[in-house]
This record gives C-alpha cells, structure tokens and sequence, in this order.
C-alpha cells in the first residue's frame, strides 16, 4: 500500500481552541493510534474563524474510513459535517 496524505478541510460551530482541546484529546489521539493515523497539521483559517484544515497521514484509505466511521464523536466536537472537504495525495 501507499503512504496517504489526506487534507480534511471544514467548518467548526465552537470555538477553535475548544476544538483543538477535543482533536488534542486522550481519546482522540488512542483512536489515531489505533487506527495508524498520523495527524501531521491542524489549524484555523487567518481569515475565517471557522474554517479549520486537519492533515493526516496513513495507509491509504485509512483516514477516510477512520474520520467515515466516528461520525457521532467528530460531530459533537463541533465539526460540521456536511461542510467537509476531502483531498487526497500519494507518495510512490
């Protein structure tokens, strides 16, 4: 399989530091374990508070399937879900 960088970018309906608090969470950073997820980059728009941008790095297709598969707790961190934006890159 090939290494995946996957861009989520996407709109917050808290705070970006209250955000962040739950991304930087224990639980959160066992379910990125778990699943072999590295998170590379998270952060706020300068121009917009609410536009955040979280990068990961996996196996390919694996942070797909990850973010697809906790759709309740990403929600209720104030993620907006139907506002995400996937894009996706190799390395060969």
């Amino acid at each position: 399989m090939s290494l995946e960088t996957t861009i989520f970018t996407f709109k917050i309906s808290v705070p970006f530091e209250e955000w962040a608090k739950g991304f930087d969470s224990p639980d959160v950073d066992a379910l990125h374990n778990a699943n072999a997820v590295t998170p590379l980059y998270r952060g706020v728009s300068k121009d917009d508070p609410q536009s955040v941008v979280v990068v990961h790095q996996a196996e390919e297709g694996v942070a797909k399937a990850m973010f697809e598969g906790a759709r309740e707790p990403i929600e209720a961190g104030g993620h907006i879900w139907d506002s995400t934006v996937i894009t996706s890159y190799l390395s060969e």
